[in-house]
């Protein structure tokens, strides 16, 4: 299994058998995660729930283990919740919410097709507005 952590787990003073103190307080919230999700997989549960489970790491090492999560994923069910939009992965349904109701739902395809929300989310995700030109929010103070 490679999730981006093994490495750094190796060059740990100890290893896999280092101390990392009470909730992981000597890792980062990246390699908290990444420990997590290893642990997940190694369970071998037959549902696999991750919440915003790559919120911590960077874009080059979310894409390491995305490559290496999917062949994973195929062998159980698994509920991911994210904001983020991963297209390299294939998922079988994808349903989108706001205000905790079911707004749509569908494949990537098919929700880019409808032209909503996910592909709204999609867009902005793909193509940010460039430096300098994202929109600008005026405040006013009373």
């Amino acid at each position: 299994m490679n999730l981006a952590i093994n490495k750094e787990i190796e060059s740990f003073a100890n290893g896999y058998e280092t101390m990392v103190g009470e909730r992981g307080v000597t890792l980062s919230g990246g390699q908290k995660q990444r420990v997590s999700i290893a642990r997940a997989l190694l369970k071998n549960a037959p549902i696999l729930i991750l919440d915003d489970c790559l919120s911590a790491v960077d874009a080059q090492t979310e894409k390491k283990i995305l490559g290496h999560l999917e062949k994973y994923l195929v062998k159980t069910t698994t509920i991911i919740i994210t904001h983020r939009i991963f297209t390299h992965l294939h998922f079988d349904q994808i349903i989108v919410m706001e205000d905790g109701q079911i707004i749509e739902k569908g494949t990537h395809d098919q929700l880019i097709a409808l032209d909503g929300e996910y592909a709204w989310m999609y867009k902005m995700q793909k193509d940010p507005a460039p430096a300098g030109e994202s929109e600008e929010i005026e405040l006013e103070f009373e």
